[in-house]
């Protein structure tokens, strides 16, 4: 029977205020000088990835444009020539694996190149908001910390909480996650490399509305199985348990047929490997479907294009934050110039007022004494 359940969670609050006295001169030139450094070593690796960058995607569209020239098309995927010893060839044909993989503890196979288990426990987690201010001379930072309980899929350790009491999770999960492998994945009669069966990871999760609750102390609600007393309301430390897989390889009557896939790579007897181009790249292909040999390589051409511009952006980022760091320094010196003039100022502002007032009253005075002067003549 299956049962859905809805998730609760508490949360909880608390705000913590530190202070620290606002760094001189020197402690600040110390940081930015530091952090002129840490500059200089950024502005020169985005140097660096921006070069390599260009020189891997003209090596990649190289090694794209050999494998176009050179690929063969299979007529048939159940025979192997070995007319096609060492080449390169394409062909597309439903995953086949030898034996299905199976879950004894929740009493669970299938037939599948990929089978994950998902295990997640119930955990306090713990974020903060910091806010910083500047008050009678010190900085102040006042950070806002809030705990609530959540699903997670790695042990969250609450000793580096601000404030573990009340919000301890376990050191451990009673129950692992792993990803089972076929051992033995083929397209036809050709057996895939390792390298080819890690390209295939689109993963779907799998419908438990067949299956039985494994154990009395598992419940199975929706496409979990819960290791708790209470689904609805459930503690810290209880698990809940999903299962993925990836490369359908067999007909299901719940799933479907096989899934279908499109493969580039080098014949080695019923083998297909890596091909070695003459750029220095490795070509060993794989896309979900039905593709042919125009559409595979221009997906990859399009995937270079798109992986150039993500490094081309992330090297221009990294040598603005390289400038920016590096000029820091001038805005701390600047900062302190500044301060200086301010503090002169401020201590020759009374001085200034005084001669001022000395001047207005000797003025007068000169004022009156020739006041005098005439009416005596």
């Amino acid at each position: 029977m299956s049962r859905n359940f809805s998730d609760t969670g508490s949360r909880k609050e608390h705000v913590k205020i530190t202070s620290e006295s606002k760094p001189g001169f020197l402690e600040r030139l110390s940081e930015t000088s530091g952090g002129m450094l840490m500059g200089l070593v950024t502005f020169l690796l985005s140097f660096y990835l921006l070069f390599t960058n260009e020189g891997r995607a003209l090596r990649t569209a190289k090694s794209l444009d050999e494998g176009l020239s050179l690929v063969i098309p299979l007529d048939s995927i159940h025979s192997v020539s070995q007319q096609n010893e060492g080449r390169l060839v394409h062909l597309a044909g439903s995953l086949s694996t030898s034996k299905p993989l199976f879950d004894p503890s929740y009493g669970l196979s299938i037939q599948a190149v990929k089978l994950k288990r998902n295990v997640e426990m119930y955990q306090w987690v713990e974020y903060e908001d910091s806010t910083e201010y500047e008050e009678n001379g010190e900085i102040k930072k006042e950070t806002k910390y809030s705990y609530n309980t959540e699903w997670k899929s790695e042990v969250v350790n609450s000793r580096n909480f601000d404030r573990e009491i009340g919000h301890k999770n376990p050191s451990a999960m009673a129950v692992e996650s792993f990803t089972a492998v076929s051992p033995n994945v083929q397209v036809g009669s050709f057996v895939l490399s390792k390298g080819l069966v890690d390209k295939i990871d689109d993963f779907k999760q799998l419908s438990l509305s067949n299956l039985e609750d494994p154990h009395a102390d598992v419940t199975r609600g929706g496409d979990y199985f819960y290791h708790s007393e209470n689904p609805r309301r459930p503690e810290v430390g209880d698990l809940r348990v999903s299962f993925f897989y990836a490369g359908l390889s067999g007909d299901d009557p719940h799933l479907g047929s096989a899934d279908k896939v499109t493969v580039i790579a080098r014949q080695r007897g019923d083998q297909l490997v890596p091909y070695h181009t003459k750029s220095g790249d490795v070509l060993q292909i794989l896309y979900p479907g039905d593709l042919s040999v125009e559409e595979v390589f221009q997906k990859e051409h399009e995937s270079n294009t798109v992986k150039t511009w993500a490094l081309r952006a992330a090297g221009w980022l990294a040598m603005f934050v390289g400038i920016s760091l590096m000029t820091r320094i001038f805005y701390t010196l600047e900062s302190h110039s500044t301060g200086e003039k301010n503090k002169c100022w401020t201590a020759a502002l009374p001085m200034m007022q005084e001669t001022n007032q000395h001047y207005h009253i000797r003025d007068e005075d000169t004022i009156f004494y020739r006041s005098a002067e005439l009416l005596y003549i």
